[in-house]
């Protein structure tokens, strides 16, 4: 009985939508971590020079409860935003589904814009503008360290 539970329960696991290769995100790995939420399009100039160090902050940052996330500001879906993320070279995950909802981030009229969210789901900044992987490193630590 008890595998049979179990195996039920492991089907309605919760999770986040898909990312841009159409694999779905678990839930978990926005939850009980520390999230930069980039919002990124095709034409976005500043975008573009902003990914390579969003890239390398999240190889930084692997295995440190800290996750990188991109989120495409027009709602690019399925092969679109497989060929978008690919076209700018993003190897972290993008999320197809807006989690501004689960996070109450506030709609932003300019890009580049990055979230920061701590372990509770609760926004602690937004960066306007074009970000560097030592910027944002440093201020997670400063948010971390008022914990």
């Amino acid at each position: 009985m008890t595998v049979i539970a179990g195996l039920l329960l492991a089907g309605c696991a919760e999770d986040a939508g898909v990312d841009q290769h159409g694999r779905k995100v678990a839930v978990e790995r926005l939850e009980d971590q520390w999230l930069v939420i980039n919002y990124w399009a095709e034409w976005c100039g500043p975008c573009r020079t902003e990914i390579p160090e969003l890239n390398h902050l999240a190889k930084e940052l692997k295995g440190q409860q800290v996750e990188v996330f991109g989120v495409n500001f027009d709602g690019l879906q399925g092969a679109e935003l497989a060929k978008s993320s690919e076209a700018l070279g993003i190897e972290f995950t993008v999320l197809a589904t807006d989690p501004a909802t689960r996070f109450s981030l506030p709609r932003s009229e300019a890009l580049p814009v990055t979230y920061l969210v701590d372990k509770s789901g609760k926004v602690r900044d937004r960066l306007m503008g074009e970000q560097t992987a030592a910027g944002l490193r440093k201020r997670l630590l400063e948010l971390q360290a008022s914990d």
